[in-house]
Order: C-alpha cells, then structure tokens, then sequence
C-alpha cells in the first residue's frame, strides 16, 4: 500500500515519483516494483544532506546542509521541498548543477517538514517547530 508524500525510486532507470494520493496498489517501473525511499535524518560522513533553516528579516531560508552541499554535474540536490504538517502547503524548487541548494520563502507555519533529495545518497528530512 502506498501513502500520501511517499517517495519511490526506480532501481533500474532512476525515476523518482511522489504519492499523491494513498492507494493499495504498488507502483511499478521498468516491470519491477519501485524502492520505498525512507527519508535519512542524521548526516554522518563529509557532505551534509540535512534540511536546516534560517529565518533572517522575515524571510525564511531552508538550506541543504550545516555545510555547503556540492553542486557539481555528477552530485547535487534535485529538490528541497517544505510541507506543513496539515499537508495542504507544499513548496518545492528544482535545482540544477551549479545551483545554490536552498529555497527562500516567507514563514507561512511555526511547524513543518523538509525534504531534500540527493541525486547521490537520496532522500533527507528533518522538522522545524518554532
């Protein structure tokens, strides 16, 4: 059975796909299952992968990592998103190589999820209660 904001990987051709919307069926690619994606939340090597915030001027930064993450061709996030915990706001951005691993937006909630995925060493969660 799937669930609302899972994420699967394809083992076989690398195709990510979050659940919308909760269903008993499994999704499947390339004629095999999809891997459940659990989201890792302690950083222990070099890189740094966990969400952190930083609310500066009325703005709020969600940065991937303590430390700088790499941005190069073959290493960089995908995406950081922030989902409050009612699952109605959801704010995504699509990163590229070369791209700054952070998302700006102003403070909507005082209690929320993040999320960022590593083209690498895959998903990262962490919360935020104010």
């Amino acid at each position: 059975m799937t669930e609302k904001m899972q994420v699967y990987k394809c083992e076989i051709c690398g195709n990510v796909a979050e659940v919308l919307h909760s269903g008993a069926g499994e999704l499947v690619c390339c004629g095999k299952p999809m891997k459940l994606l659990n989201e890792k939340t302690e950083d222990l090597g070099a890189e740094k992968h966990v969400p952190v915030v930083e609310i500066t001027d009325g703005k709020m930064f969600v940065k991937v990592g303590s430390m700088p993450h790499p941005s190069e061709e073959n290493h960089y996030i995908e995406y950081i998103e922030v989902i409050s915990r009612d699952n109605k706001y959801i704010k995504r951005k699509y990163l590229s190589p070369g791209e700054k691993p952070e998302l700006e937006l102003k403070p909507r909630y005082k209690d929320f999820a993040m999320r960022a995925y590593c083209n690498l060493h895959g998903l990262w969660g962490s919360d935020y209660t104010e």
